[in-house]
């Protein structure tokens, strides 16, 4: 049962019992995390308008020790931490492109660990493997990111799912707006500011995706070159005029309480769909319907692309194959799981559904001359099947 809105804080206390409990499963003494989102997962602590060029530098630090109910929480910026963090557990933060900032966090975790204790790490800098070296040899070091925190974020608690639900409607609602003043004449870069302007305005926390309104190509010929020889999207927003009949290819996504939302549509300026690209839509729709008909626990990723190639008629994959069929979402804008993907029918098959998994389905119909079809829909796996997250309009296309 997914709440009506999020209780942030027995969020963020389940958050720390799953990562204190994978770190005892795993037998290792502590996690040192640098990542981004993997830090904001940990803690719920923002970094609190950033200089994307200074990011590295001013970034969050978490280290958690085994043991510990509350992570360690290094930060430049104190804002961004959440009140009911424990002021004991709340340090100033570390320069880690610095030998110096790289050694004191090596001196803590030094301080904190005992003898022989494993420590899962997400991100090296080259200061911080110098000092790890000089000071830490002995101590085996893994990855964090792969034995870790992609397994801790995997399933969602019914508050996580509240939180990306609240990020994606706020997301639509904006996207509400942006499509009534869609119009030819308009330049794409119109679109970002209208956008934009309208998250903030209805509360958003960042930007995560920038907007992506990409005017397609009549066929994948007479388009950009890309090294699959198949449609190439996404394409960066320019200041390009639309015009009558242009199909766009919409994606966006923005982060609200450190979840992330992601939109996908097809709009059409200023027309309405021909015969073909109805038939286009139609084709995207039974796929997805033909994937969410399998989707409950127990079923495999591998069972997914089978459900979707067949509603495509069997010879082929109805996905830009540098993405995927669907990924996860998060505190990350695409994370695991990861379907369809260049690594296999065999990888497919490792993916098992459970309840709390939430995934972007992303499929295309293609067909030249037409401008394609692509769509997103965001679903949530239960007890006895799925329950969509998204909820936006298919117009012009029904």
């Amino acid at each position: 049962m997914i709440p009506d809105a999020p209780d942030l804080a027995r969020l963020r206390a389940d958050r720390r019992a799953k990562l204190n409990g994978a770190l005892a499963h795993k037998d290792a003494a502590a996690t040192v995390l640098l990542g981004t989102t993997n830090v904001r997962w940990a803690t719920g602590a923002r970094v609190v308008a950033a200089d994307h060029g200074r990011a590295a530098r001013l970034r969050n630090i978490a280290v958690v020790v085994n043991g510990d109910a509350v992570p360690h929480l290094f930060t430049h910026t104190p804002d961004g931490v959440p009140s009911d963090h424990p002021a004991d557990h709340v340090h100033a933060g570390f320069d880690l492109e610095t030998d110096s900032g790289a050694a004191a966090l090596v001196a803590f975790v030094s301080e904190h660990l005992e003898a022989n204790g494993r420590v899962l790490l997400d991100e090296w800098t080259m200061p911080l493997r110098r000092a790890w070296a000089s000071r830490l040899l002995h101590v085996a070091v893994a990855d964090a990111a792969v034995n870790l925190m992609g397994e801790v974020k995997l399933v969602k608690t019914g508050d996580e799912l509240a939180c990306i639900r609240a990020a994606q409607r706020l997301n639509e609602e904006a996207m509400r707006d942006v499509f009534g003043a869609l119009h030819a004449g308009m330049r794409q870069c119109d679109l970002s500011a209208l956008f934009l302007r309208r998250v903030f305005e209805l509360g958003a926390h960042q930007n995560t995706v920038d907007p992506i309104w990409e005017v397609m190509a009549d066929s994948v010929a007479s388009g950009p070159r890309s090294v699959t020889g198949d449609v190439v999207f996404p394409t960066v927003t320019t200041d390009r005029v639309l015009s009558p009949g242009d199909v766009i290819w919409v994606d966006a996504g923005i982060t609200l309480n450190g979840y992330d939302s992601d939109f996908g549509r097809t709009w059409i300026a200023d027309a309405e769909p021909k015969p073909a690209q109805r038939d286009q839509f139609r084709r995207w729709k039974d796929i997805i319907d033909a994937v969410l008909a399998i989707v409950e626990p127990g079923v495999t990723g591998g069972d997914l692309v089978r459900a979707a190639v067949a509603a495509n008629g069997g010879s082929h994959r109805p996905w830009l194959p540098h993405l995927y069929l669907a990924h996860g979402i998060g505190v990350d804008s695409a994370e695991a799981p990861f379907i369809g993907t260049d690594l296999g029918p065999d990888f497919d098959e490792t993916i098992v559904l459970r309840p709390g998994m939430v995934f972007v389905l992303e499929p295309i119909a293609w067909a030249d001359g037409t401008g394609g079809y692509r769509s997103e829909e965001i679903v949530a796996v239960t007890d006895d099947g799925f329950e969509l997250l998204s909820d936006f309009h298919y117009g012009p296309y029904a």
